[in-house]
């Protein structure tokens, strides 16, 4: 993918060249429905009218609705399931996973609609007739509804994770950890490169940021994630297609008031801060949780509380291809001192080509998932 954009304060104009992963040819892609909901995220053109409808509160967050999916299991199951649901265009927001002793798994998605429809009748009744018709005589019910304080019930279980495993999740800096470079280590594209060259010459009214690093999936999402939380806009740039698996931009910041970035501190606290997220942006480990084995995968949530997307689909997606099966999974948010986080918790059943008990398995498991995750 490639792009070119600018603004100028006031107005933002956007240029991008994009393709469909190869391996997402079974996701039907609908223009038209991308078409939509970008327009919905983008301010019309009567500005005066846009700030008086935020003024009055009609632009609401997206009502949740929990799905009550039950089922006979079977291997890959849960990513089946999430695929459906990412091709109705819903975005899972929350997840209990539960399989029973007599093999039935009960699935609670917590979920919002892109197409923000859920609140009709027949939007409600053709998902679950469509789940149902999909897996047939493995399906044994399904039902949808708004849902209640559930929800908040399972937003977070910072209590739950052991202060170890937390410790080994979380504090994955730059600064050398083995925990850090061991989970880089097993890449094919080395991803410790990550150059940042800082330039406040060539340009009167900006910061110029020179970047190259190893291509992935999300980079830009996590380059604006970045900017945005600690306050800077990008006012314009471009990146090249990737070559040779690196990706180089060409970036031009300004602070909130207008100007370059001056302030020392600042700079090197958001230059430290892109590194970090180009080279480290999302955290797998797989642990011990009792008797049983726990895949945890981690990202940092944005400041305006939306988690990572995909993040599910692709977890799930690789564990099916390595046929692992999953026992029970939920998500979640752990808050750490200087940031909130939004954790995918998996305990996995024991497999013959991946034993879970051995290291070098592990290993192995973890890496297949950050290369889907990182489309490596």
């Amino acid at each position: 993918m490639m792009s070119d954009f600018q603004t100028d304060g006031k107005w933002c104009y956007i240029v991008l060249w994009v393709v469909q992963l190869q391996h997402s040819n079974f996701l039907r892609l609908d223009w038209d429905s991308l078409k939509n909901r970008l327009l919905s995220v983008s301010p019309p053109c009567l500005i005066p009218l846009y700030h008086d409808q935020k003024l009055n509160g009609s632009s609401a967050a997206p009502s949740v609705y929990l799905l009550k999916f039950c089922c006979v299991d079977r291997k890959g199951l849960l990513h089946d399931v999430t695929e459906l649901l990412t091709e109705l265009e819903f975005t899972i927001q929350r997840l209990k996973v539960m399989t029973t002793p007599d093999g039935k798994v009960v699935d609670l998605f917590f979920i919002t609609d892109g197409r923000e429809l859920l609140h009709t009748k027949k939007r409600r009744d053709d998902t679950c007739g469509y789940l149902c018709d999909v897996f047939r005589e493995y399906c044994i019910g399904c039902e949808l509804q708004l849902a209640g304080p559930e929800c908040d019930n399972q937003r977070n279980f910072s209590s739950l994770l052991n202060l170890a495993v937390a410790e080994e999740l979380f504090s994955c800096e730059l600064s050398g950890k083995e925990s850090c470079m061991q989970a880089l280590r097993t890449a094919t594209t080395s991803p410790e490169k990550a150059i940042v060259t800082v330039d406040n010459l060539l340009s009167p009214a900006h910061t110029l940021l020179q970047i190259q690093c190893v291509d992935q999936k999300g980079l830009f999402y996590d380059i604006l994630r970045t900017s945005k939380d600690l306050n800077i806009q990008v006012a314009y740039g471009r990146f090249s297609s990737s070559i040779k698996g690196y990706r180089n931009m060409d970036l031009f910041f300004q602070q909130r008031d207008g100007k370059k970035i001056l302030d020392p501190k600042l700079l090197e606290s958001f230059c430290s801060r892109l590194k970090e997220e180009m080279l480290h942006p999302l955290r797998v480990i797989i642990t011990n949780r009792g008797p049983d084995t726990e895949l945890l995968v981690a990202n940092p949530v944005e400041l305006c509380g939306k988690g990572r997307p995909r993040v599910f689909y692709d977890v799930t997606l690789a564990l099916k291809k390595l046929g692992i099966c999953i026992f029970s999974a939920e998500i979640g948010r752990h808050s750490t001192q200087d940031r909130q986080w939004e954790v995918y918790r998996f305990l996995l059943v024991e497999n013959g080509e991946f034993p879970l008990t051995s290291g070098q398995a592990r290993n192995q498991m973890a890496d297949r998932i950050r290369r889907t995750l990182m489309d490596w």
